[in-house]
C-alpha cells in the first residue's frame, strides 16, 4: 500500500475515534487523537506527491500519537474496559500499520538511491 493511502486511513480513524470518544466521555483530552488526525490529513497531498519533508512530518506525528496511545491511553483503557478500549485498539492498529508502511517506504526510497 502507498503511504498516502495508509496515512489517509489512519487520519480518518483518529478523527472518527477521537470525536466519538469526546462525545462519549465529554472530555476535551479525547480530542487529541482527532487533532493529530487533522494534522495527518493535511499531510495527505504532500505524501501523494512524495514530498520528503511532509513524509517526515507525518512520520513524526504518527510516532507521537502512537507513543501517547500505547504509553498513556492504553493502560487506562485496559483498567476501565468497555468500548473505549476498542477505540484505542483501533487507533493503535492503524497508527502502527501506518508506521510500518512509512518505514518500508523509506527503506525502498533509500535502496533506489544506491
Amino acid at each position: 500500500m502507498k503511504p498516502s493511502i495508509v496515512n489517509l486511513l489512519n487520519s480518518v480513524c483518529l478523527i472518527i475515534m477521537g470525536t466519538w470518544a469526546y462525545f462519549d466521555v465529554n472530555s476535551p483530552t479525547a480530542l487529541i487523537p482527532a487533532f493529530f488526525g487533522i494534522l495527518l490529513l493535511m499531510c495527505h497531498f504532500g505524501l501523494k506527491k512524495e514530498n520528503k519533508l511532509i513524509a517526515h512530518i507525518a512520520v513524526g506525528l504518527t510516532f507521537l500519537i502512537l507513543i501517547a496511545l500505547v504509553g498513556m491511553r492504553l493502560p487506562k483503557s485496559l483498567d476501565t474496559g468497555g468500548i473505549g478500549l476498542y477505540r484505542v485498539i483501533a487507533m493503535i492498529i492503524t497508527s502502527s500499520f501506518s508506521m510500518l508502511v512509512f518505514i518500508k517506504s523509506f527503506i525502498n526510497a533509500r535502496k533506489k538511491q544506491d
